[in-house]
């Protein structure tokens, strides 16, 4: 029986054998008795993971309740853009491009100082909203709304004047407009500007380490690209937390449209005014022969009186018609459509 067991000196080489060639099993402790006699080494267990927690930045909206935010704005940013590009007649590129969880003291204070700082209210929901437009992209809107060309002028560094104020408005109106639209899938919001600052640490909506939900939008504008920021604090969404669901907005979003909306969108396009244009002859004349022109002179062109007229709607051409008087005034009657694919 005194043969079977195992010397100290014998146990501690055999321990040390097991750790340089099983590595990956960690090896410590007391040696204790093996469940038929001889002595086996105590394994040590993996210690659990564990995951950081900073209680300066507690995630206090749900991942889901990101995800419909995130799906939300990525469409209001589409449409934003469009607006955009029709207001200041150039392509205008808005994306989304980060919708995050912080406190309101590091929103504010990665703001630059001055900025466009507007205290937005958004009724139902509770406290206010913040929509702050950077410098960068504010003042080459502002160029464009005065006429400027697009050459990128150096980024100025102060408060807006009272006329800017009221060019910027038109910009901000224009994103609540589309912002209502985007929550009417979730809540109806009635969206207004209570003021504009200048210096973003003079407001102060929320205390310091309120989390808050902050929207990013990248606006690109030819070669100049800036920020606009959407904050939206957390105790003004807390109450409609189980409205803001990715399955409930994905599932709105891929309904089909109702008859009531397709009547709606068919009368407004039946009101949309075009330009329609009919071409009577082409020819060409000097510029001496031009000044010279009195009335009653005739201008003679190459077209056959019995050749078709072109009538062009928005600049594209549409039908041929022949020309003709109604009630006293000039007037074409449409023989045909054109063959687009001809």
């Amino acid at each position: 029986m005194g043969d079977d067991v195992l010397s100290q000196d014998e146990v501690e080489s055999l321990l040390h054998a097991i750790e340089n060639q099983h590595e990956r099993v960690p090896v410590s402790g007391p040696v204790v008795p093996g469940p038929s006699g001889p002595l086996r080494p105590v394994v040590a267990r993996p210690k659990p993971r564990v995951n950081p927690y900073d209680f300066k930045r507690p995630e206090r909206v749900g991942q889901e309740q990101m995800r419909a935010l995130q799906s939300l704005h990525e469409g209001f940013a589409r449409n934003f853009g469009a607006t955009l590009s029709a207001l200041l007649r150039t392509i205008v590129e808005v994306k989304l491009t980060s919708v995050d969880q912080l406190t309101y003291s590091e929103f504010v204070f990665s703001l630059e100082n001055p900025t466009c700082f507007n205290l937005l209210k958004a009724d139902p929901l509770e406290g206010h909203l913040i929509l702050d437009i950077n410098p960068s992209v504010l003042y080459p809107i502002i160029d464009r709304l005065l006429g400027g060309g697009k050459d990128a002028e150096p980024v100025l560094r102060r408060p807006l004047t009272d006329l800017e104020l009221r060019l910027i408005s038109r910009i901000t109106e224009r994103f609540l407009a589309e912002l209502k639209t985007a929550w009417d899938n979730v809540l109806p919001l009635t969206l207004s500007v209570e003021r504009v600052e200048s210096n973003p640490q003079l407001v102060q909506i929320v205390p310091p380490s309120e989390v808050v939900v902050l929207i990013s939008f990248e606006v690109a504008i030819g070669g100049v690209r800036g920020m606009m920021n959407l904050c939206i604090p957390f105790n003004s969404i807390e109450r409609i937390g189980n409205k803001l669901t990715a399955n409930s907005w994905i599932g709105y979003s891929r309904a089909g449209k109702s008859p009531e909306t397709m009547e709606k969108i068919g009368r407004r396009l039946s009101e949309a005014k075009l330009e329609v244009i009919v071409e009577l002859a082409e020819t060409k004349i000097t510029a001496g022969d031009l000044i010279e022109l009195r009335v009653g002179d005739i201008i003679t062109t190459d077209k056959d009186i019995r050749s078709p007229l072109i009538v062009a709607v928005e600049g594209v051409p549409k039908f041929h018609a022949a020309p003709g008087a109604l009630k006293g005034r000039a007037a074409f009657q449409v023989i045909e459509k054109i063959d687009e694919k001809a």
